[in-house]
């Protein structure tokens, strides 16, 4: 039986689909423009930003499900965005408070994921 989800799952779970939700619909909306224009690589861009939200989105419901998978891949995605933050502390001086903060809430992510009540909700489900 699946104990109790920690909040901090449901946070990072509402998140993915909030960001999901977007993605998908910058996909649809850059799929609509892209049609008008005949432009090949905006319509490569806006399916590949519909096939990114509906992942994102099926991650969520994973991570509110307690799906081990779902945490790994969140966990990369994360991970993913504090390597790039860091880089863009090194590379766009420019952008250091928009990095900084990239790298804040990746960590804030991992460490909602990985908590010790995430670990047993995982570990149960």
């Amino acid at each position: 039986m699946v104990g109790p989800r920690p909040g901090g799952v449901t946070l990072v779970a509402i998140i993915a689909w909030i960001n999901g939700v977007l993605t998908l619909i910058t996909g649809i909306l850059l799929l609509v423009g892209g049609a008008a224009s005949d432009a090949a690589p905006v319509m490569w861009v806006a399916w590949l930003s519909i096939i990114i939200g509906i992942l994102t989105i099926a991650v969520g419901v994973g991570l509110l499900r307690g799906n081990n998978t779902a945490r790994i891949v969140a966990a990369v995605v994360f991970a993913l965005n504090l390597v790039s933050a860091v880089i863009t502390m090194f590379t766009a001086p420019n952008q250091l408070w928009s990095a900084i903060i990239s790298a804040a809430l990746a960590v804030i992510g991992l460490v909602l994921l990985f908590s010790e009540k995430a670990n047993e909700f995982f570990r149960t489900a």
